[in-house]
């Protein structure tokens, strides 16, 4: 019997790719690793979309509840998750829209340097990291918000310490492409599926889970916090933002970072649509 693909199931937030990749699963007897930069991190479920525990008893999960909130969670160690249930043996379809561990996982990992965490201390306390980066990284800098602390960061502690762009060495050649079937899953009535589903978060207890995480000692700082609207919703309670415009900043913020999703998988040279099944057809053979 021929070797099995991985099948991938990816695509901008919201727009529908979980329940295909169940669907999968279950017809093909499939592991599902969650390809997704915060599921990964425990008590942090409404506001990450994360599965249900009906799902997680459905369908094999992995990459879920991996990791404290105030813990560090890269690309690298995506990678190592998903090889690790590669090879187990049997399907696995990877779920997600998180464009750095995808192209990690099918291009290999750009080679950075260690974690430096005095200079990132002194990086930090900059008045201006956006700037900083402008002046040495332009080009990286371009595509990152200002508020974009994480990586703005992550871009100067590169260049001090190697002596080159972070840019650069996202655009050298890494080798290969791993074999995979992809399937980038879209809709173009993804803004109002994000407004909704930013709404039903809310509705569901967001508040209350932001909440209950500062509560518990997770700092704001830490960056599972600063995604989407973590950030937004602690800023509220501590009496920074009125909550109707914490909600509101979240779905715009959610709709932005769908349009970077976007923009990285073209990058990547996919292009939207293809049929799921047919994909799994290719990459398992044939469902159980």
């Amino acid at each position: 019997m021929r070797d099995r693909l991985p099948l991938v199931i990816t695509g901008p937030t919201a727009a529908g790719k979980s329940a295909l990749a169940m669907e999968v699963c279950e017809r093909w007897g499939a592991t599902l690793v969650a390809m997704d930069a915060m599921t990964v991190y425990r008590g942090m479920d409404i506001g990450t979309a994360k599965p249900t525990r009906d799902d997680r008893a459905r369908v094999p999960h992995e990459g879920i509840d991996v990791r404290a909130p105030e813990e560090a969670f890269s690309a690298a160690d995506f990678v190592a998750l998903a090889e690790a249930v590669i090879a187990r043996g049997g399907p696995v379809v990877l779920c997600g829209g998180a464009p750095f561990y995808l192209r990690a996982f099918l291009d290999g990992l750009v080679p950075t340097a260690p974690v430096d965490l005095a200079l990132r201390a002194e990086l930090q306390a900059l008045p201006d990291p956006h700037a900083a980066l402008r002046a040495v990284d332009p080009a990286l800098a371009a595509r990152l918000h200002p508020n974009d602390h994480v990586r703005i960061i992550r871009g100067l502690e590169v260049h001090r310490l190697m002596g080159v762009t972070l840019s650069s060495l996202h655009a050298g050649d890494v080798g290969e492409r791993r074999p995979a079937e992809v399937v980038w899953v879209d809709t173009p009535e993804l803004n109002a599926r994000i407004d909704a589903r930013v709404l039903a978060m809310m509705e569901a207890g967001y508040l209350e889970e932001v909440r209950g995480l500062l509560a518990a000692g997770v700092p704001r700082e830490a960056k599972s916090m600063q995604s989407l609207g973590y950030r937004f919703l602690a800023a509220h309670l501590a009496g920074e933002l009125p909550l109707e415009e914490a909600v509101a900043l979240t779905a715009r913020a959610s709709r932005q970072f769908a349009r970077k999703q976007r923009t990285h998988l073209r990058g990547l040279g996919f292009v939207p649509g293809g049929d799921v099944f047919a994909a799994a057809e290719r990459a398992f053979g044939g469902g159980r």
